[in-house]
């Protein structure tokens, strides 16, 4: 299992950042579209790492057509010298028509095409083939040698795709080099609903699961005092109540047989009453979303639940989590 970290937001310390966590030892770094664009942030951080995976987790796919997220993923992956995870994501309809003003529809399906449509930008830029896409939702047709920046010596970057529904993870499976496991996601949901979803893709694409790479940003509830266990369970649960309000998450729950928890949420998120949604997260959905326990005892319960399902973990704690906290999480991840 490699070992990841968040390399920050914002633009003031992502090179640094970025610089620490390879000193660190991680194995990637992954910085969200969050205020900011993660390409952006992650041709900074190139500038001061050598052998750190970068990762997108996520460029909202949507927002953007794809010869504009091949352009930017072939920059970065030429000043990355080949370390690009391309991690892309639908978001939600609201987003991306209120937020971005752009089209939705169809989700599963057009994010098949986007994607295939990338890799007919970047085979006519590395293998010289003709850009000839007409699909369904876009159409590339047109490259003249003036836009055309040639082939790239690393190759196009691997393109991982974040899902929680079974039609956005068989496509994930069918087109992209791997899939971003949502935090909001349980052992179970992992195994009974997630991984068969993969077989079907794979299947479909003729290709075996060690083609395939699973990366998980886990959430965790951790400290190494009682009372800094009990602040980021807090913590976690308000994060866990979020996106529990969600519609398009409303399977994880309902799998464990939560579904009137989606509703409740979701309504109590209209009146914009957020810290008292976290009080709606008892232990038990606490317990089964998040990893939550002293530090020494995390990497034991992360490697129980998922070791022999995933590639690669991140650390998610929407909170403060200390530096003593995380170097013995992290080191106990090393040591299994």
């Amino acid at each position: 299992m490699l070992i990841d970290a968040d390399i920050g937001f914002g633009t003031g310390d992502v090179a640094e950042q970025a610089r620490l966590v390879e000193a660190s030892g991680y194995d990637g770094g992954w910085v969200a579209e969050v205020g900011h664009d993660p390409l952006i942030m992650l041709s900074l951080a190139a500038t001061t790492t050598t052998t750190l995976t970068l990762g997108t987790g996520i460029v909202v796919a949507f927002a953007r057509s794809p010869m504009i997220t091949a352009t930017m993923a072939n920059d970065v992956q030429l000043l990355s010298r080949g370390r690009l995870l391309l991690g892309l994501g639908s978001q939600i309809k609201p987003h991306i028509e209120k937020r971005y003003s752009m089209p939705w529809s169809a989700p599963a399906a057009r994010m098949r095409e986007y994607i295939l449509a990338m890799r007919a930008i970047w085979s006519c830029w590395n293998d010289d083939e003709p850009l000839r896409f007409r699909g369904e939702f876009y159409r590339h047709t047109l490259m003249t040698p003036f836009f055309n920046p040639g082939p790239n010596p690393y190759g196009p970057p691997k393109v991982l795709l974040a899902a929680v529904g079974t039609l956005m993870t068989e496509v994930a499976a069918e087109v992209a080099d791997g899939l971003l496991v949502h935090p909001f996601t349980t052992e179970r949901y992992l195994r009974e609903v997630t991984m068969p979803a993969i077989d079907r893709g794979l299947a479909a694409s003729g290709r075996s699961r060690e083609d395939f790479t699973i990366s998980f940003s886990g959430l965790i509830a951790t400290g190494t005092t009682d009372a800094q266990v009990a602040h980021a369970a807090s913590k976690v649960r308000s994060q866990i109540a979020f996106y529990g309000s969600t519609p398009a998450y409303r399977g994880v729950l309902e799998l464990h047989g939560w579904g009137d928890l989606q509703e409740a949420l979701n309504e109590r998120s209209r009146t914009g009453d957020w810290d008292a949604m976290g009080e709606m997260i008892d232990d038990d959905v606490l317990e089964t979303l998040a990893v939550v326990g002293p530090a020494g005892d995390v990497a034991g319960a992360i490697d129980d639940r998922f070791g022999d399902v995933i590639d690669r973990f991140s650390i998610y704690a929407p909170y403060s989590l200390g530096d003593d906290a995380r170097r013995t999480v992290i080191e106990g991840l090393r040591a299994l």
